[in-house]
């Protein structure tokens, strides 16, 4: 742009007022006689009238108006300064127009992550109320059985009072019975709650480390059958084998518990043909060195803890 145009404003002249030619005739012709007409003097009228007649040619009643003078617009010509400062103002206007774009696309990512917290942060609030909910029903259900049990267990100590003193939880003596086998060397008999145990040593029985008998142990395992045949008829008994934790290993016997299962397995064949029992009023366990009675860290404790275990229950088989 090399310069600025601009018009001049237009400026109108003022209208100059004339006599209206109604009032110059009213002057002439209907002027009182005491103070004279124009028309008496005879010399002005032929004058006189054609300047009437020409004033009342002109239109506007008397006014004369002038009409404004039209001037051509005259171009503005800048100087090299305000040009220079012109293009610098447009230059600032251009880079404010471009950071308020850049900064626009900021906000309006800002905007869209903004969104996606927000919609993450909702899904792990029902998540967690989720979490919440059936944290609250395990808790109900939790409460509901720890009631129910304390109402089983009051129920339980109040039939125990009434059969005793209060509070007092006696073992069951009915089963003990005078065994003739307990005076035989390393055989034991001793209640255990509700079951009585006869306990045989492990070296009266077996050869160290094998299920092989010692010569003897067949008579005395069935002393010991006949005993409780005769205290027992119908209870169910339970043939357990124990070892030491010790015990080597071998490749008919990797580890104790197939030692222990392979004992009572001896003693299980040994037992029914002269018991004359029926298959579901005997089984045997395998515990291998889980149950141990004394230390394992000496050889008399490992020797004890090598035995057979015939554990006779307070329940019963019929037979048919």
């Amino acid at each position: 742009m090399n310069g600025v145009t601009t018009h001049a404003s237009t400026r109108c002249q003022p209208t100059l007022p004339l006599p209206c030619p109604a009032a110059i005739l009213r002057a002439i012709f209907f002027k009182a006689p005491a103070q004279g007409s124009l028309l008496q003097s005879s010399r002005f009228t032929p004058v006189l009238i054609l300047g009437l007649a020409s004033l009342c040619a002109l239109p506007g009643c008397g006014r004369l108006v002038f009409t404004p003078t039209q001037t051509q617009p005259q171009a503005m010509t800048l100087t090299p300064q305000q040009q220079q400062l012109l293009a610098q103002t447009q230059q600032q206007l251009q880079q404010r127009a471009t950071s308020l774009d850049t900064d626009n696309q900021e906000l309006e990512t800002l905007l869209a992550q903004s969104r996606q917290q927000i919609a993450l942060l909702s899904e792990q609030v029902v998540a967690t109320q989720d979490q919440l909910k059936a944290t609250t029903e395990r808790l109900a259900s939790t409460e509901q059985q720890s009631t129910e049990l304390k109402n089983r267990t009051q129920a339980l100590m109040a039939s125990t009072q009434a059969g005793g003193a209060p509070g007092e939880f006696r073992p069951n003596n009915t089963l003990l019975r005078p065994l003739s086998v307990t005076n035989m060397p390393g055989v034991s008999v001793q209640q255990d709650g509700d079951t009585i145990r006869v306990r045989v040593a492990g070296e009266a029985l077996f050869q160290p480390s094998t299920n092989r008998l010692q010569p003897g142990a067949e008579m005395l395992l069935r002393r010991v059958a006949a005993d409780l045949m005769a205290n027992y008829p119908e209870h169910i008994i339970g043939i357990e084998g124990h070892t030491s934790a010790m015990e080597p290993s071998s490749a008919q016997f990797p580890t104790p518990h197939h030692l222990s299962i392979a004992q009572a397995t001896v003693v299980y064949d040994t037992l029914r043909p002269t018991m004359g029992t029926a298959s579901q009023q005997l089984f045997i366990l395998g515990h291998g060195g889980n149950h141990p009675i004394a230390s394992n860290a000496e050889l008399e404790g490992q020797q004890l803890n090598r035995r057979i275990e015939l554990v006779v229950y307070p329940e019963t088989f019929r037979r048919r």
